[in-house]
C-alpha cells in the first residue's frame, strides 16, 4: 500500500508531540447540532385532504415540541411519504404523487444531512407537495356470508341503503362506517356474535376505481340467558338477579341491553353499572349476561339555594338513604325555607316545606316502582296562606326509555285563606293520572331532544262536596343550531285548565297563577291573572304560558342567555289571550360539572298594579 507523501518531523518536535498525546485529555466528541425548521404543506386543493396530511405529518407534529438535527429531519421527512401516502388513499386519491422539499433540495438527495448543516437559512423551509390527482369511485359493492346458514341474516340487512353506493368518491371513512353499519344491523337482528369475517378492497389503476367485498359471518340468533350480577356488596342479590332476570329469553338487542343497564342504573344505589356479553352461546344456545356494579355510598345529604327579588331566597336541604331496607329503597328527607325577610318581616311571610318520600322499585317483581309521600306545609304567599299535610301512593312504570307513566291515590287536609286572613279548612281525595316522555341528551343542561308532560287529578273536595279535575301539560323542546352544544335555542309551552269545576269553587291553591322565576320571569310570583277588590290574586280556571330563550356559550365555563316570556290566567275553562303578560331578559351561565349555574334579569313589557318593574333570579340549572 503506497504511503503518499511523506512528512519528515524533527526528533524535538516528535518527542512533544508523543507528550501531548499521552498526557492531554481527550476533548468530548461533538454532538450534532439541532436544527429549526417550518414546515408548509402546499394547498390541494381540497381542505379535507390539506387537513389530513397535516394531521398524519410527523414533521408538523413534532416540529416544536421536539426539535431535532438535520439527521432528524430528514428521517422524519422519510417517515412521513408513507404516512403521507395512506392520507392520500384515505380520501380516494390513489394515483397521487409526494414530494417532500428540505432546504430546497429533494428528499433523496445524496448526503442531504451534511448540506443542511451547511445551509445558512434557519430555520430551514420543509415544503411537502402532494399531487393527488383524479379521485378514485367505488366500483362495486359486495356483500357474501361466510356460510350458507348466514346468507338470509346478510341478504337481509342489505336491503336498506347502509352509507355507500357505486360512484361514491373511494374514502376509507364511508367505507368503514359503512362496515360498522352493517355489522350493528347484524347485531339488532338478533345475532350477538356477528363478525365481519374479511374486507377485500381491489383498486384498478387503469379505471381509477375500487371493489369492495365484504365477507360477513352472522353467527346464530340468540336470545338472553338469565343475568348474572357481580359487584353487590349491601343490595340484596337475589333481588338484584330477579329485577334483571327480565331481560331473560328476549331477542338479543343492544338497543334492550342499554336499557336493562339503564334500569339497573336507574335504581339509584349504584355509581356505576356495566354489562358484560360472554364470548359463545351457552349450551341451550343463549347469551350469557353478567351486569357488574359498583356501590354508591348508602346516605347523602345535599343543599342547594335559590333567589330571586320578588320572592325572596329559598334553601333546601335533603338527606337520603339509597338503600333502606336492602333492595335499593330511597328514603329521601327534604326540607324548605322560602321567603325569608320578604316586606321586611323574617318570620311572618316566610314559607316552610317538609316531606319524606320513599321510591320502593321493583314491586310485585315487575317493572313497576312504590312511590309515597307525606308532607307538611306552611305557605305565606301573595295569593293565599295555607297550612296542610299532604299524602300521595304512586305507582310509577317506565314502559321505554323515553317514557313513564304513574298514577295513584293523593290526599290533602289543610286549611287556607287570603294573606292575613282567617283560614277556611278544606279536605281533598284525588286519584293522579300522570305521564312523561323525555329524549333530552341532559337532565340540567340539554341540547337536543323533547320533554312532555302532563297530568290529570280527578278530586273530590269534601267539605264543598265538588268534584274537579286540574288538568296541565308542559312541552319543551331544544335545537343544537350548529351542532356544537354552543348556541341552544329552548321552546316551552304549558296549557292549564280547571275541568268540571269554576275556579271560586274550589280551594285557592288548586287554581292556576303564572309569575315568577318558574314563569313568566319579570313579574312577581303569582301576579299574573284575576283580583280580588284589594289588588290580591286570585287565582284562575286556566293557564297558557310561553318561553323562548337563546342560549349561547361564548367560552368552556361561560355562557349568556336572552329570553322573552308570556303568561295569562283566565277565568273561564280557556285562558284569555287579551291579557297575555309578557317579560323580556337577559342571563348569564356560569357551567359547572353538576349544571349551569344561572343568574337572569327580566323587565315585565307590562307592568302589573303592585309590583316590582323588574326581577333577578339565580339558580342552578337551566330555568327550563
Amino acid at each position: 500500500m503506497p504511503l503518499g507523501r511523506l512528512r519528515l518531523i524533527r526528533p524535538g518536535a516528535a518527542v512533544a508531540l508523543l507528550l501531548v498525546l499521552l498526557f492531554a485529555a481527550p476533548g468530548p466528541a461533538q454532538e450534532p447540532q439541532e436544527i429549526p425548521y417550518v414546515v408548509e404543506i402546499a394547498p390541494t386543493g381540497n381542505g379535507t385532504l390539506d387537513e389530513a396530511l397535516a394531521e398524519v405529518s410527523r414533521l408538523v407534529q413534532l416540529r416544536e415540541e421536539a426539535p431535532t438535527t438535520a439527521f432528524g429531519i430528514v428521517s422524519r421527512a422519510a417517515e412521513d411519504l408513507d404516512r403521507l401516502a395512506r392520507a392520500l388513499h384515505s380520501e380516494g386519491y390513489w394515483g397521487g404523487t409526494l414530494r417532500i422539499l428540505i432546504g430546497g433540495m429533494p428528499l433523496g438527495t445524496p448526503d442531504l444531512a451534511d448540506r443542511l448543516e451547511a445551509v445558512a437559512a434557519r430555520p430551514v423551509p420543509v415544503r411537502i407537495i402532494a399531487e393527488p390527482g383524479p379521485r378514485y369511485t367505488i366500483a362495486s359493492i359486495t356483500l357474501r356470508a361466510d356460510s350458507a346458514e348466514g346468507a338470509t341474516a346478510v341478504a337481509a340487512i342489505a336491503e336498506e341503503p347502509f352509507g355507500l353506493a357505486p360512484g361514491d368518491p373511494a374514502r376509507a371513512e364511508p367505507i368503514l362506517a359503512a362496515e360498522r353499519r352493517l355489522l350493528d344491523r347484524l347485531l339488532a337482528a338478533g345475532h350477538p356474535l356477528a363478525t365481519v369475517a374479511r374486507r377485500e378492497t381491489v383498486v384498478d389503476f387503469d379505471r381509477r376505481s375500487m371493489e369492495v367485498t365484504w365477507i360477513l359471518s352472522p353467527g346464530p340468533a340468540a336470545v338472553f340467558a338469565a343475568p348474572a350480577v357481580e359487584g353487590a356488596e349491601r343490595v340484596d342479590r337475589a333481588f338484584l338477579t330477579r329485577f334483571a332476570a327480565r331481560l331473560a329469553g328476549e331477542p338479543y338487542s343492544p338497543r334492550r341491553l342499554e336499557r336493562a343497564r339503564r334500569e339497573m342504573m336507574g335504581l339509584g344505589a349504584f355509581a356505576s353499572v356495566s354489562a358484560r356479553t360472554a364470548e359463545r352461546l351457552d349450551e341451550a344456545g343463549r347469551l350469557p349476561v353478567t351486569f357488574v356494579v359498583s356501590e354508591r355510598p348508602r346516605r347523602a345529604i345535599g343543599v342547594s339555594a335559590a333567589y330571586e327579588t320578588n320572592f325572596g331566597p329559598t334553601f333546601r336541604l335533603y338527606w337520603e338513604h339509597r338503600n333502606l331496607f336492602g333492595r335499593a329503597e330511597n328514603l329521601r328527607l327534604e326540607g324548605e325555607v322560602a321567603r325569608l325577610g320578604t316586606a321586611g318581616r323574617l318570620v311572618e311571610d316566610t314559607t316552610y316545606r317538609a316531606f319524606a318520600t320513599l321510591r320502593a322499585p321493583g314491586l310485585f317483581g315487575r317493572d313497576l316502582a312504590l312511590i309515597g309521600t307525606l308532607g307538611a306545609l306552611r305557605e305565606r304567599l301573595d295569593a293565599y296562606d295555607r297550612d296542610a299535610v299532604l299524602a300521595s301512593v304512586l305507582v310509577e312504570r317506565r314502559l321505554t326509555e323515553q317514557l313513564t307513566l304513574r298514577a295513584g291515590p293523593t290526599a290533602e287536609f289543610g286549611s287556607v285563606g287570603p294573606p292575613g286572613g282567617s283560614l277556611r279548612p278544606y279536605q281533598t281525595v284525588g286519584l293522579l293520572f300522570g305521564g312523561r316522555w323525555d329524549s333530552t341528551d341532559s337532565l340540567l343542561d340539554p341540547a337536543r331532544g323533547w320533554r312532555l308532560d302532563g297530568t290529570v287529578t280527578p278530586s273530590w273536595s269534601i267539605r264543598e262536596a265538588v268534584p274537579f279535575a286540574p288538568l296541565r301539560l308542559t312541552a319543551t323542546t331544544y335545537r343544537d343550531l350548529f351542532g356544537d352544544r354552543r348556541s341552544i335555542l329552548a321552546l316551552r309551552g304549558t296549557v292549564g285548565s280547571l275541568l268540571n269545576a269554576g275556579r271560586l269553587e274550589v280551594p285557592q291553591h288548586q287554581r292556576f297563577f303564572a309569575g315568577g322565576g318558574g314563569s313568566v320571569r319579570g313579574y312577581d310570583f303569582q301576579s299574573i291573572g284575576p283580583r280580588d277588590a284589594a289588588g290580591r290574586p286570585l287565582g284562575g280556571a286556566s293557564l297558557l304560558e310561553l318561553s323562548a330563550e337563546w342560549r349561547q356559550r361564548i367560552t368552556e365555563s361561560w355562557g349568556a342567555a336572552a329570553f322573552v316570556d308570556a303568561g295569562t290566567v283566565g277565568s273561564g275553562l280557556l285562558p284569555d289571550t287579551s291579557e297575555l303578560r309578557v317579560g323580556v331578559g337577559l342571563g348569564a351561565r356560569y357551567y359547572t360539572v353538576i349544571g349551569p349555574i344561572r343568574a337572569d334579569v327580566a323587565l315585565p313589557l307590562v307592568r302589573q298594579p303592585g309590583s316590582s318593574g323588574w326581577g333577578f333570579y339565580i339558580g342552578i340549572g337551566q330555568a327550563f
